[in-house]
This record gives structure tokens, sequence and C-alpha cells, in this order.
């Protein structure tokens, strides 16, 4: 059944009220009628509630809630990837895949090798496509809340989130020792089931020596990925499957 995200305001009275381009898809692709049931979803909640369309106006639809369902589609692991600016299409592409594969949110940062530079209006205007494009993800994949991209950051104000997080771990191509396996095994030893995991990633150049000296060596977690050099695009994918196989509860 087609999924549908509303802002927790549009639900009120037992009714979801619909509007924005979720009103074209569902009248003239889906040609959904009164009385045809529909999936809906909170924004920020973890809750889907089945519906049925009880009226359909030109900009909105209304639909009552028949039942209010607990989603399993989020997991106990919340990650979150923080990734160093890449080109436009690269970021879309992380954001995507990223929200299919589970993540938590979304920090874009901006490091030295960064491509990309973002004034404040175009971080306005790149921030509000990539939010729909996690939305657009999060329908596609069956989530039951759609992933937050937040604002950009510069990669010193990092240290100020440490706190946030169980571990904050930093894929760094010059690292040898360090696996992320070694750290994962450590999570599982805390025998802690909701773990809030952060995974910095550098952008197309990688991260330079000097921003990791600013990341505060000893709240942070270093690790190789092994003898092969990835694209930036693909190491949020690669990390967040690993993850989320070792440390993901079964919640079926």
């Amino acid at each position: 059944m087609p999924k549908f995200f509303v802002e927790e305001k549009a639900i009120k009275n037992n009714q979801i009220k619909i509007e924005g381009e979720d009103v074209n898809h569902i009248k003239n692709v889906l040609r959904k009628k009164i009385g045809d049931k529909i999936t809906i979803g909170s924004k920020k909640s973890e809750f889907d509630y089945l519906c049925e369309i009880e009226k359909i106006e030109e900009n909105s639809i209304l639909a009552n809630i028949i039942e209010q369902q607990v989603g399993k589609a989020e997991s106990n692991i919340k990650i979150t990837i923080m990734q160093g600016l890449p080109k436009a299409d690269k970021m879309e592409l992380i954001i995507q895949k990223s929200v299919e594969l589970g993540v938590y949110d979304i920090i874009p940062v901006e490091m030295k090798r960064c491509v990309v530079k973002l004034n404040e209006k175009d971080r306005k205007k790149k921030i509000e496509r990539w939010q729909k494009i996690a939305e657009v993800a999060s329908k596609q994949s069956g989530r039951n809340r759609v992933p937050i991209i937040h604002n950009v950051i510069s990669i010193k104000n990092i240290c100020n989130l440490y706190q946030e997080y169980d571990i904050v771990i930093v894929a760094y191509e010059k690292e040898r020792e360090n696996k992320l396996k070694y750290e994962l095994k450590k999570l599982k030893e805390t025998a802690k089931k909701d773990l809030k995991i952060a995974i910095l990633i550098g952008p197309e150049g990688g991260i330079e020596e000097e921003e990791l000296k600013t990341l505060e060596k000893d709240k942070i977690a270093v690790v190789t990925l092994g003898n092969r050099i990835l694209r930036t695009e693909t190491v949020a994918m690669h990390m967040i499957s690993i993850i989320l196989y070792e440390l993901e509860e079964d919640t079926n």
C-alpha cells in the first residue's frame, strides 16, 4: 500500500489532512477515490496510520484514521552520517541510499578539501532539496519517519556534538591498524541495545590530517575500512550496512 508523510500538525481529531504534491499523486497517479485506504506517517514520529479517504478536494485530501500502527522499519541503532560536502549529484546519492538503508539523520560538513562551497542562500535551497530526497526515499523504502537533513556545519563544530553519541567513528584512509570491526566488537561488549553512532566521512579529497587533530582524538574512533580506497559516496553505504548487520536487533 502506498505511503505518504505529513507534518505532525496535519494530524488532528482522528483525521489527517494531506496537502502539497502528494494530493496530485493520490488523485491523478494512483487514482484513489473516497473510501479507499492509504497509509500515512508523521515525518517525525515512528507511527503509521491506516486511513480511509473521506474527502478529496482540489488542493487537499482528508482521511480518517482507522488504526494507529507501531512501525517496524526503524532500527534500535541510530546512525548519523556526518558527510563532508561532495559534488551535488554525489550528495543526493548518499542521502537516497543512506535513508533506504536506515540512517537516522545526516549532517553535511564543510571541510578544507570540499570542492563545493555553499553560501547562505545556496545552503537553504540545498537543504530543502536534500530533505525532499530523504522524504521520497523514506516513502520508497517503507520507513516510519523521514530522516532529518541538518544545516551545514564546519568540522570544528563536530566537537560540540560528541556528547550526543555513544561513539563517533571517523573513516580515515591513512589509518592502518584500527579496524571498524574492532570498534563494533567493543560496542557489543557494552551490551547496550539502543546505540547512537555518528560516522564522519571526508569529501572527495578526504580528511586532512590537520582537521583530524581538531577533532580531539581521545573522543573519536579513527578506523580503516581496508586496503582499498572507497569513493566518498560509497563509504556511508558500506559502513551503515556493516554496523546494522552487526548491531541491529530483529524487530519482527
